[in-house]
């Protein structure tokens, strides 16, 4: 029976079981995702993220969801990667850059005791166009526009981070039933490859509560782009500014965005390794 070595590790609760496909070939990720993710039969986690040898970057990333379906990005994802990278001195570096189905990304790594303890991540433009979250809609952009999941009417905000996101501001967050209405968001009409929705109630204008849905996953304790897309939504309805470091609470921890006036997002926060082990698949 094959043996795969793995390391759990999570950013804020968002955990996936990452795989160093720099000294072992992995040919079913999807599968292997599918298996190793149960909680209560299996190793237990979000999904499953190889780092892979890249020709245009330190590292590459691939992220596969819980169900199999692979993402084009993971906020928590990839500080978790640039510390594997880091402390096994894949690229023992101050500046590291990861490729993703996103594009090249850039940390920024602060140690501590030789180890990667905070990362800053450049997660790039914020895109607004329908065409590129991507989402079913006229016009330039969907901001604060109403639609009608299970019945009821909600605003959203969409925006890509890499990756679909729907943004909810909400009065109160932590009643919401996202098991009954997270679904309905996730495979809504306008979203043809489905979307992550965060529900969001705003504290001040610099920090934000959060609740996220994430597609092919569920509820998780946090999610990285998903606080980007969140402090992006609230600059651009008025609630946060520019240029300004937002506090994002999540269930898992907390996260610190800056949405910046030339459009880019920048987001740092922690990375944690749980333990390393043997899966025999």
């Amino acid at each position: 029976m094959p043996k795969i070595k793995f390391t759990k590790m999570h950013g804020i609760g968002n955990d996936y079981v990452y795989i160093n496909c720099f000294e072992q070939e992995i040919d079913n990720p999807n599968e292997l995702a599918i298996k190793m993710s149960p909680r209560r039969f299996s190793v237990g986690a979000d999904g499953v993220i190889l780092i892979c040898p890249s020709d245009v970057a330190d590292a590459k990333m691939r992220m596969f969801n819980l169900d199999g379906s692979e993402g084009k990005m993971c906020g928590n994802g990839i500080r978790c990667v640039g510390k594997f990278v880091y402390d096994n001195s894949i690229a023992h570096k101050e500046t590291i850059t990861i490729e993703t189905l996103s594009g090249i990304k850039t940390l920024k790594i602060t140690d501590k005791d030789g180890f990667a303890d905070s990362i800053t991540v450049d997660m790039g433009i914020a895109e607004f166009a329908p065409e590129k979250i991507p989402a079913k809609a006229f016009g330039e952009s969907i901001i604060d526009t109403a639609i009608t999941v299970n019945g009821k009417d909600y605003n959203i905000t969409a925006i890509s981070m890499g990756n679909p996101h729907a943004v909810v501001f909400c009065d109160e967050i932590d009643s919401l039933n996202l098991n009954e209405i997270g679904p309905g968001f996730e495979h809504h009409e306008m979203f043809p490859e489905q979307v992550n929705t965060e529900f969001i109630r705003v504290i001040d204008d610099k920090s934000l509560q959060m609740r996220v849905w994430e597609r092919g996953s569920g509820e998780t304790f946090a999610c990285g782009t998903g606080a980007c897309a969140a402090v992006v939504a609230a600059v651009v309805n008025g609630y946060c500014k520019h240029d300004t470091e937002i506090t994002v609470h999540l269930v898992g921890g907390d996260l610190f965005i800056t949405y910046t006036l030339d459009g880019r997002v920048f987001m740092r926060g922690g990375a944690t390794k749980v333990f390393d082990g043997i899966y025999e698949f």
